[in-house]
């Protein structure tokens, strides 16, 4: 009797399921790039400010207070207004009838050598013209009738533009007119970096922002006055000048590495220069420079090597350790901080050679992990003598 009944205990022994392994990674919440965060070529005076989508903020330069930015302004009127009457495709949306009080505003304007488009009383312009001519030759008078066109008044209009900036997180700037050119509009570099990556989220302001001209009712054709565009990858967004503000420019280009299209958004504020050709000049020369620094230095890097980064542990003690099945390569730039993801497989109780057991994952790129190994299987002693 003691002889079956060992031999049972030992043929239950020897037949039960064995416990599953267990994996343990070192792999962290976060990584940094390896190297030393770049020195990019930030203008001397003023101010700027740089981003990635996707990546993050690569840095930032000069004054944090705000200060007048001139028709940059007309970035936030061109938010609200599509915000509030939004265009899809090639549509052209409601009509604006110029009047009267349109030609009179236009007329005012004119002594003071502002930014304009004449306008003829009764004459018809789309939201989408309107909308051009804002944004390609600057036109201040424009954004006074879409202000009043939106809101009834370009006072009314002002509390919309100042909601949407605190809506935004824009905690910085200050809308006194919907054009800009009064210099207590006032704005940082990254406030407008917050806005313009929300602006640019409509495929039509994206469209129109990066047209070197157009054709409106009454002038004919309008032209854009940024002369960045195309340049760098360059594909918008507004220039901005004045006395008191100097030359801006808040900006967009397209960049691509690893096979990956990046979009980077930026602005570089009140640079210096005895007018506005000036002005705009030395600008566009610090965004240039800063352009080009950029695109020397991100580019892919490895963020993991193919070294171990865990181990898998079988319940009787036998082990194999886990890597990267290659090198986890991500876009970025030295001193960048990325993110990881781990997500694992539950192992079986043994594991064979090059088994996956989950994968790593950052900045979009995943990469499997995989065992070195199969691991060595219980001797029949554990199995006999096993309590779990």
């Amino acid at each position: 009797m003691l002889v079956v009944l060992l031999g049972a205990g030992a043929t239950l022994q020897l037949t039960r399921s064995l416990p599953a392994a267990t994996l343990t990674t070192s792999i962290a919440a976060t990584m940094k790039i390896p190297g030393a965060a770049p020195k990019l070529p930030w203008p001397e005076v003023g101010s700027a400010e740089l981003m990635i989508e996707g990546l993050g903020r690569i840095g930032g330069s000069g004054s944090t207070e705000a200060a007048p930015i001139g028709s940059v302004a007309k970035v936030m009127t061109a938010y609200v207004i599509l915000r509030d009457h939004p265009l899809t495709g090639d549509e052209e949306g409601p009509t604006l009838t110029v009047t009267a009080a349109d030609v009179a505003d236009y007329e005012s304007r004119i002594a003071s050598n502002q930014s304009l488009v004449r306008v003829e009383v009764g004459e018809q312009l789309t939201e989408r013209d309107a909308l051009e001519a804002l944004m390609l030759p600057s036109a201040n008078n424009i954004a006074h009738q879409l202000a009043v066109w939106d809101a009834g008044s370009e006072e009314a209009f002002l509390t919309k533009m100042n909601a949407a900036a605190e809506q935004l997180g824009m905690k910085d700037s200050h809308y006194t007119d919907a054009s800009g050119y009064l210099p207590t509009t006032v704005s940082t570099a990254s406030d407008q970096v917050i806005l313009a990556r929300a602006a640019l989220k409509s495929p039509v302001f994206a469209e129109i922002v990066a047209m070197t001209e157009a054709e409106i009712p009454v002038v004919g054709t309008i032209r854009n006055y940024n002369d960045m565009l195309g340049v760098n990858g360059v594909f918008g967004i507004k220039t901005g000048s004045t006395d008191e503000a100097g030359g801006n420019l808040v900006f967009a280009s397209h960049l691509t590495v690893g096979g990956r299209k990046l979009t980077l958004v930026g602005a570089v504020f009140n640079q210096p220069g005895a007018n506005t050709p000036e002005q705009l000049a030395q600008v566009n020369q610090e965004v240039k420079a800063l352009l080009r620094a950029v695109a020397k230095v991100v580019k892919e890097y490895t963020l993991l090597a193919t070294d171990p980064v865990g181990q898998v542990e079988t319940a009787w003690g036998a082990t194999t350790t886990v890597r990267p099945a290659k090198a986890l390569k991500v876009v970025g730039w030295p001193g960048l901080t990325v993110p990881l993801k781990v997500t694992t497989a539950a192992p079986d109780a043994e594991v064979t050679s090059a088994q996956p057991v989950g994968t790593v994952q950052a900045s979009g790129v995943r990469v499997e992990l995989r065992t070195d190994s199969a691991t060595e299987s219980p001797s029949l002693w554990w199995r006999l003598t096993r309590t779990s």
